[in-house]
């Protein structure tokens, strides 16, 4: 029996079951994920973190969310009033809608009910979640239009830019997955990586078998969800906290839990399309720890490994630039997602013909079409030949005005100027006027009494 008529006749209180066990699971690891995220980075930089409230301190993720609950709740006076408070809910839904489709492991019973660990299985499920990755852009930009003030504007704006820039590029990505799994199920996709390849050696993942699709997956997941090195948008320095700015108490609260849902939900994909999801690697799915609950502890482990990646790219990258990350986006991701696209569809077409003993003059006429095509590609994404200039001439900047060296010396304090001193009256003028010599004696003097 598949997942998807497995998940069909599932009861009605099955169903609210797995509902309340993702929420709470969402819940959970955001919790989970704050703390260990403050740990690590403070353990890499050497400092002790939080380890103050709980035992060893991983209560203190907790105490901050209540804290936030219990914080007056502040709206600006132009602020437009219901979006302002709709759009934190329009950014959390579906970051939690989009791990309906997720499959945390295999079959399973619970009280007495066999099931999947799947809350539903849609033949499009993947594009289910970018769906709601794509939703989730609405809540930034109205969040910040909402504000009334331009700071939070300009973040909400170059957040829903670098959204969707990285979007693009992560669908492409996940093309070339689909193509090999011939499905859009998550639960097919899942099932397509059982197994081995290279008799035996490696796990069949499409991490090892599609790895320029997992690389752009991977640097597309963390732009996307404004992680850093890629979050110029919620810089302080320019930005002050970025599109939620004016928010606190619960509001502000939302935008956190959405952040960090946002962040297990494409690592949970990840596991999903490139690490053989739930499964065991070098065993079959009828193995005893491809059973049971079992397949829930290696989702999970490796998810963690993913949300581990973020934490490490944060405590070791510096912040990119606006253009550096748009640029990274859009003129190097989604040519190579482009190209690999095509890469896997004529390698797929080949390896089809070759079995049905198609192979003709036509088929290497095809193949050199596209060798030229993407000759011509590389040639044109190739940057131009930059003009040679002249090593004296005078840097200038934008306005026109010159730029000083980067080697100019301040020359040295002139020496102090010696001020030429009076000469004193003669005796019969001094006795003539004794209140200007003592006068002036104070001003030549050096102050003393």
């Amino acid at each position: 029996m598949s997942t998807a008529q497995l998940l069909a006749d599932d009861p009605v209180w099955l169903i609210l079951v797995k509902v309340v066990g993702i929420f709470a699971f969402l819940v959970v690891m955001t919790l989970f994920m704050i703390n260990w995220e403050r740990k690590v980075v403070a353990r890499m930089q050497q400092r002790p973190g939080p380890n103050r409230v709980g035992p060893g301190g991983w209560l203190q993720s907790l105490a901050d969310g209540l804290k936030l609950a219990f914080k007056e709740d502040i709206r600006p006076v132009l602020a437009d009033k219901w979006v302002f408070f709709l759009a934190p809910v329009i950014s959390c839904i579906p970051a939690f809608v989009a791990f309906s489709v997720i499959p945390l492991g295999g079959e399973v019973s619970i009280f007495g009910e066999t099931t999947a660990l799947q809350l539903v299985d849609l033949p499009v499920g993947v594009l289910v979640v970018l769906a709601c990755s794509s939703l989730g852009v609405y809540g930034i930009v109205l969040s910040g239009w909402a504000s009334g003030s331009p700071y939070p504007l300009l973040g909400a704006l170059r957040s829903a830019a670098q959204v969707i820039s990285y979007e693009i590029a992560m669908g492409l990505s996940i093309v070339a997955v689909v193509m090999s799994s011939h499905s859009l199920s998550t639960a097919d996709i899942v099932g397509t990586q059982s197994g081995t390849i290279l008799w035996g050696a490696l796990p069949a993942w499409n991490a090892i078998l599609l790895p320029v699709s997992f690389v752009i997956y991977v640097i597309s997941m963390v732009g996307e969800t404004n992680r850093a090195p890629f979050d110029l948008p919620e810089a302080e320095s320019e930005l002050v906290g970025g599109f939620h700015t004016e928010y606190s108490s619960l509001k502000f609260a939302l935008f956190f839990l959405a952040e960090y849902v946002n962040m297990v939900t494409v690592s949970a994909l990840a596991t999903t399309l490139f690490l053989g999801g739930w499964q065991f690697p070098f065993v079959g799915v009828d193995h005893f720890l491809n059973s049971g609950w079992w397949g829930l502890l290696w989702f999970v482990i490796k998810t963690l490994g993913f949300l581990f990646l973020f934490i490490w790219l944060r405590g070791t990258l510096p912040r990119l630039r606006y253009d550096q990350f748009m640029r990274l986006g859009w003129k190097f991701l989604v040519p190579i997602a482009l190209f690999w696209f095509v890469a896997v569809a004529f390698t797929r077409y080949l390896s089809q013909e070759k079995q049905a003993g198609n192979t003709s003059t036509g088929v290497l006429l095809a193949v050199f079409g596209v060798v030229l095509a993407v000759i011509l590609l590389i040639a044109f994404l190739l940057p131009d030949k930059r003009d040679q200039r002249d090593p004296h001439a005078v840097p200038v900047t934008g306005g026109g005005f010159p730029v000083p060296p980067l080697d100019l010396q301040v020359p040295k304090s002139p020496p102090r100027r010696q001020v030429p001193v009076a000469q004193l009256p003669s005796t019969g003028e001094r006795a003539a006027a004794p209140a200007a010599v003592t006068a002036s004696a104070k001003e030549a003097g050096d102050g003393d009494a």
